[in-house]
């Protein structure tokens, strides 16, 4: 990892830990999206609601103004919530980044047996098909699912390679 992907982890760990939301991004995410939508915002943690936000506003920055896409953004990440309620402790993308990075192998390894304390691990990995799976029952519009749906599959369209590109920065 080189030294400004190091600072940029560094910061991205201090602005979860101190995540917060103003008033006009909450007016915002209640003028984008759906009330069920909304929802599955609402059940991010905090950090995660942050980071989502993030991602819109690098899009917006962009030039990207297509609301499907912009609704994508906000939801992206909802599936690193599983159907219990559960989430993903925040020191836990500590270890997830390192593994990634240097061992990537036992970051897979430990996806696979997810159960107890590497459950968080089984949650990451599946998170972007959970998403898509979210995104629809919430009744999100095709183009929104289809977004997510490129995304988590890793399909270059120019959305989701805009999602991409936004999301590797926030």
């Amino acid at each position: 990892m080189t030294k400004r992907r190091w600072r940029y982890r560094v910061r991205q760990f201090v602005t979860a830990l101190i995540a917060g939301i103003r008033l006009d991004e909450r007016v915002l995410l209640v003028r984008t999206l759906s009330d069920p939508q909304l929802l599955l915002f609402e059940r991010m943690p905090r950090f995660a609601q942050r980071h989502s936000l993030d991602v819109y506003h690098a899009l917006v920055r962009a030039g990207h103004t297509d609301p499907h896409l912009l609704q994508a953004a906000l939801l992206h990440d909802c599936g690193k919530v599983d159907p219990n309620g559960r989430t993903i402790p925040l020191i836990y993308y500590i270890i997830i980044v390192l593994l990634q990075q240097y061992a990537p192998d036992l970051y897979q390894r430990a996806a696979r047996n997810g159960r107890g304390l590497l459950y968080p691990f089984t949650l990451h990995a599946t998170h972007e098909q959970r998403s898509v799976i979210y995104v629809r029952a919430a009744g999100s519009h095709p183009d929104v699912v289809q977004i997510l749906s490129d995304y988590a599959e890793r399909r270059a369209t120019p959305f989701a390679d805009a999602l991409r590109a936004a999301d590797d920065t926030s």
